[in-house]
C-alpha cells in the first residue's frame, strides 16, 4: 500500500503515527495492498478555499474526502487510488478542546472518518452514520489495542 502523507499546515502533525494507522486500517478492512492514499494537512485558509469549491460552504472544515477510483472494503485484489483526504489541524485543534482530547485523538478520527469516506460510507441518514460512527470506533479502538500491545 501506498500511503504519501503532506504537511503544509503551521502545525506539527505526528506523520509515521497517522500513517501506521492507515496501515492498520487498510488490513482490517481487507483494502489491497496496492491500493493508494494522499492525506493532506493545510491552514485553514486553504481549507476554506476546498470547503467552498467542492461543498459550497463558507469557512474552513474539519476534514474533506476526495475518492478517485471507487474502491471498496473487503476486496484485496482491487488495485488502484481510493483519493485524498484533506485535514486542517487547526480546526482539528479546536474540536478537540471542545471534545476534552488531545488534538492527535482528533487528528486520528478525522483522518479515520476520511478514509471511511473515500471506501463509500457517509452520515447522511440515521442506519448510516450508526454504520459508520461504529466502524469508525471499532478501528481506532483496535489501533490503539494494538499500540498498547
Amino acid at each position: 500500500m501506498s500511503i504519501e502523507l503532506n504537511n503544509e499546515s503551521e502545525f506539527e502533525v505526528e506523520s509515521e503515527r497517522i500513517v501506521s494507522m492507515l496501515r492498520h486500517h487498510f488490513t482490517r478492512l481487507r483494502l489491497s495492498s496496492r491500493a493508494e492514499l494522499s492525506v493532506l494537512f493545510v491552514n485553514e485558509d486553504a481549507m476554506e478555499q476546498l470547503h467552498i469549491k467542492w461543498m459550497d460552504e463558507p469557512g474552513p472544515t474539519d476534514v474533506l474526502s476526495f475518492p478517485m477510483d471507487e474502491l471498496r472494503p473487503g476486496d484485496p485484489n482491487a488495485e488502484g487510488v481510493l483519493g485524498d483526504i484533506v485535514i486542517c489541524p487547526q480546526v482539528a485543534r479546536l474540536q478537540a478542546d471542545a471534545a476534552g482530547h488531545a488534538e492527535i485523538d482528533e487528528v486520528m478520527l478525522l483522518a479515520t472518518h476520511g478514509l471511511l469516506h473515500l471506501l463509500g460510507f457517509d452520515h447522511e441518514h440515521p442506519e448510516q452514520e450508526t454504520e459508520m460512527f461504529g466502524l469508525q470506533r471499532e478501528l481506532l479502538d483496535s489501533f490503539q489495542a494494538e499500540e498498547l500491545s
